[in-house]
């Protein structure tokens, strides 16, 4: 890092992590949040960026601006192309077919953040009925949560096991993701995909999917906390499946919507 003599380094995760990678890099200028995630963070920052969005994709685009000298816009990113991945999506997901295919990812992080599988299934199962494909990606160690789903659909769905150029492949190609606050949720947020969050202690306001279509489920009872509890926040549990079944389908079919 220190060979690349950078003029400029930014923080855009305001960790005290980030911030000490960042400054090992010896840039000429280090920019960070005036107040990041970690506060503490803030004193490795050579220069302080007040930010006013709630958001922090918006938030980023102010830092990002400090350094560009003039206001910048979202844009989405141009994600990789793998030509192996690509061809073994084409065979998951044709380019001929007209079934709609939904993918579920129902690991997350930490388990305060984790809707029960058996949820999630509940939700596969309806759409499965209404025609839908469904397609479960599986994360390292999350097969126990895909063969809940998997069994409770009576195998109808289809677990992943992929690469990150494969999970990028086979989202281009779905017509809805179903997550939590996850980097799967976002990945598809990035590829235009039309997404449905299920979020508990985690603010979606801050986190959530931006700019494509979206619709977030989240309980009035829950509270911003990033604890790393292992059982599911208690608000996230107030959500049941129809609710989750009928964002999917508004999303899926909004010609139909009322």
């Amino acid at each position: 890092m220190r060979a690349a003599e950078y003029d400029a380094v930014i923080d855009l995760q305001g960790a005290i992590r980030s911030a000490v990678i960042a400054r090992l890099a010896c840039g000429k200028r280090l920019i960070g949040e005036a107040e990041p995630r970690e506060r503490a963070a803030r004193w490795l920052f050579s220069e302080r960026v007040p930010t006013h969005s709630t958001h922090v994709i918006e938030q980023d685009i102010e830092l990002a601006s400090a350094i560009a000298g003039d206001q910048l816009a979202p844009v989405l990113p141009l994600l990789p192309i793998d030509p192996a991945a690509e061809a073994w999506a084409d065979e998951i997901l044709p380019p001929t077919g007209h079934q709609p295919a939904v993918l579920i990812n129902p690991g997350a992080g930490w388990g305060a953040k984790r809707w029960p599988a058996e949820r999630y299934a509940a939700v596969a199962q309806s759409l499965i009925a209404n025609g839908c494909r469904i397609l479960i990606n599986v994360g390292p160690g999350e097969e126990p949560l895909a063969e809940i789903i998997v069994r409770q659909t009576a195998g109808a769905a289809t677990p992943l096991v992929c690469s990150l150029a494969q999970l990028i492949a086979i989202t281009r190609r779905v017509s809805l993701a179903i997550a939590g606050d996850t980097g799967p949720l976002h990945l598809a947020c990035a590829l235009s995909r039309p997404v449905v969050g299920i979020y508990g202690p985690t603010d979606p306001s801050r986190n959530g999917p931006f700019g494509m279509r979206f619709t977030v489920l989240r309980s009035p009872e829950s509270r911003r906390d990033h604890s790393r509890y292992e059982a599911p926040e208690a608000g996230l549990l107030t959500i049941q499946p129809d609710a989750v079944l009928r964002a999917a389908n508004a999303l899926l079919y909004p010609e139909t919507a009322l």
